[in-house]
């Protein structure tokens, strides 16, 4: 059996203080691994790097077009945004459009993930709600899609004509019978395939057809949508927006968590997924932005590109003490 690799160290001086195991794939629009590192057949959990593939029946069954929806919309749709005001009212006015509210959402609340917003919240003294759910974008696109198929309140049901879409979707393009599911952080199911599954995915949204069949069409305006709103994707202050702000809006990716990360090229038509074995999202930033810098999508010396792969580590006296880069399998 093929084991994880080393894909992400941290130094401390000169001294390789500790190692972050992987696995990663780049498939081509076929589905096909035209690199690998690792065990592709690793079995994983995507969680929120899942999101497009969630969003899929939306557009592909026409609720998105019933509704109106904006590409804004459908960029939070695939969204674990950070609850900064634009999030926030971004939802609670989708729902309003829909005669829905914050309480017909199925979440849960937590406090804002960005930092600024959440300080202001508690300078008000307000409380979160489901709407401060990073998730909450993708539980309005439920909401939708439910309203279009006429299903009951309970969207997150495994049963409910919501999941059933979006587990056919899942289980179509990564080629693959889901092996199982988790429940994810809002509640909803998050199935299971192989680290190929996802990345056979992944090149599917790459190299989707805009002017092709309906599958295409929505695959195509989902991945431009996330491309072209990092910050509504994310957060201003997230490796996701940085990292698609530093490579133009060419490119989509979206982090997950437990140490997950795909991208999506559209003009080299490849998918990439990845997984960090002990689920550290600073190595899963680091490992994604190495690979991207390989592909030449994003350059080496911008400096999102440094942030993630040369990253300075800094004590309270704000010296630099060590450094997180990538291992010299990823080349970087």
């Amino acid at each position: 059996m093929t084991q994880s690799v080393p894909l992400v160290e941290i130094t401390r001086g000169p001294i390789l203080e500790s190692i972050h195991f992987g696995d990663a794939v780049i498939c081509n629009a076929d589905g096909e691994i035209i690199q690998a590192w690792g065990d592709p057949n690793k079995i994983v959990l995507p969680r929120s790097s899942a999101k497009m593939l969630q969003a899929l029946p939306l557009l592909e069954s026409g609720a998105a077009e019933a509704y109106g929806l904006s590409e804004e919309q459908i960029a939070l749709a695939c969204a674990s945004h950070g609850a900064q005001p634009l999030h926030t009212d971004h939802v609670d006015r989708w729902l309003a459009d829909l005669d829905l509210g914050e309480s017909d959402l199925r979440c849960g609340a937590h406090e804002p993930s960005h930092k600024p917003s959440r300080r202001a919240m508690l300078a008000a003294g307000e409380t979160p709600c489901q709407l401060h759910n990073n998730c909450s974008g993708k539980h309005a696109g439920f909401l939708t899609l439910n309203k279009h198929l006429g299903g009951h309140a309970e969207y997150i049901d495994i049963d409910h004509p919501v999941q059933k879409a979006c587990l056919a979707a899942f289980e179509e393009l990564t080629g693959e019978t889901s092996p199982g599911y988790g429940i994810d952080g809002c509640s909803a199911p998050n199935h299971a395939t192989s680290l190929h599954g996802m990345g056979r995915a992944m090149g599917f949204f790459a190299g989707a057809n805009p002017e092709g069949d309906a599958r295409n069409r929505a695959a195509a305006r989902i991945r431009t949508a996330m491309a072209r709103h990092p910050v509504l994707l994310s957060a201003e202050d997230r490796a996701c927006a940085r990292l698609m702000q530093a490579m133009d809006h060419k490119v989509a990716v979206k982090t997950g968590a437990e140490g997950f990360f795909i991208a999506i090229l559209p003009e080299q038509k490849l998918g990439v997924a990845l997984k960090i074995t002990d689920g550290t999202t600073r190595a899963s930033e680091c490992a994604i932005a190495a690979i991207l810098v390989q592909l030449g999508v994003l350059d080496s010396n911008h400096p999102y590109a440094q942030r993630y792969t040369n990253w300075s580590i800094k004590n309270a006296n704000g010296w630099d003490t060590g450094h997180m880069r990538p291992a010299e399998l990823l080349n970087c």
